[in-house]
């Protein structure tokens, strides 16, 4: 059975990366492959702290190689894409030379304003190169770097969650307006936005995940000046997601940057309305026919609410499971890895 070792700064987490990368595993594993883990932090199987996003020294090159000693297959998440430590990318960039690996592009530096100085990733002849939109495809591309995008892929059907539960432990009345964002808390993330739309629509504004990058202050200080009431996520930290999308009345993702943005499908799953911001591959992922409300303009949600339609639930529901089907991504993969040029 050939062998697949997994990099990053962090696995096992809440975040995207971590949350994609697991998926990615489920999917080796169903085509045979042996799945192994390496990261700087999180429950893996090689834990090598010099990967970590705020290590102050990054592993040498014999550490890393010794992690990847029985790969067959090195797939790279986001470490050599984003540059959050660029000491440990080179390490493992220079690690992976000649040998097969796949360099999955969720975020990439020009793509953050303080990074767009940074060089793009680095190519090899046998890698392959995966972005999670066709937007960053298409800038890899502008750099002479040639990739596959192979979007983000969800359970259509997912658990249903403990909707009445959840609300009581959150103290929320059956009758009220619970408006979920299910994001950390950061610039880019855009809170304020949210903040405004629940109010707009008179309901209750639950941010779940935490103040990060130094965002606390700031985030302390919208909940303090906002004109709804606020649930916020570090009060509740041990709320699965499932419940917490079953709570929930409206999912908000009012973002002004994402590589993909999660619920964006993932409201679609659950079978909530979603209200987004102008995130340039929020346009992306909406052409594939997705009916959403502006984070900007909550009239039409608030209408909605009021009376609201089924079909769009249904109809947003078909559009993730035809297109962003977590059932479909061992046949994409198996497709990408017979592009490298090697033989598992």
């Amino acid at each position: 059975m050939p062998t697949a070792a997994i990099v990053s700064f962090r696995l096992g987490g809440t975040d995207g990366v971590s949350i994609e990368s697991a998926k990615w595993a489920a999917a080796l594993e169903v085509l045979g492959w042996e799945i192994t883990t390496v990261a700087g932090s999180g429950p893996v199987d090689t834990l090598l702290p010099g990967l970590a996003i705020d290590a102050a020294n990054a592993p040498s090159r014999a550490e890393v190689d010794d992690a990847l000693a029985d790969a067959d297959l090195v797939v790279v998440e986001n470490l050599c894409s984003l540059p959050l430590n660029p000491a440990a990318a080179d390490v493992v960039a220079s690690a992976c030379a000649g040998r097969p690996t796949v360099l999955h592009h969720h975020d990439l530096p020009w793509q953050r304003p303080h990074f767009a100085s940074f060089p793009p990733p680095r190519d090899d002849p046998a890698w392959a190169h995966v972005t999670i939109n066709e937007l960053s495809r298409i800038e890899l591309g502008s750099h002479g770097i040639t990739a596959t995008t192979i979007y983000n892929t969800f359970d259509p059907d997912p658990p249903g969650g403990d909707r009445a539960g959840t609300r009581s432990s959150l103290g929320v009345d059956d009758d009220a307006r619970l408006l979920l964002q299910p994001t950390r808390a950061l610039a880019r993330k855009n809170v304020a936005g949210g903040l405004a739309l629940a109010a707009e629509v008179g309901g209750i504004f639950w941010l779940m995940g935490p103040a990060e990058d130094g965002y606390g202050p700031e985030l302390a200080q919208l909940v303090a000046q906002a004109a709804c009431p606020v649930i916020v996520g570090s009060d509740h930290p041990s709320v699965p997601i499932n419940d917490a999308y079953a709570a929930c009345d409206v999912v908000l993702l009012p973002s002004t940057w994402e590589g993909f943005g999660n619920p964006s499908v993932e409201s679609a799953t659950h079978r909530r309305p979603l209200a987004i911001g102008p995130y340039p591959v929020a346009a992306e992922l909406k052409a594939f026919g997705f009916e959403w409300f502006d984070i900007a303009h909550g009239d039409a949600l608030a209408q909605w609410l009021r009376d609201p339609d089924p079909w769009l639930l249904d109809h947003n529901h078909d559009v993730a499971s035809t297109h962003f089907n977590v059932r479909q991504l061992p046949h994409r993969l198996n497709a990408l890895l017979a592009t490298l040029p090697t033989t598992f």
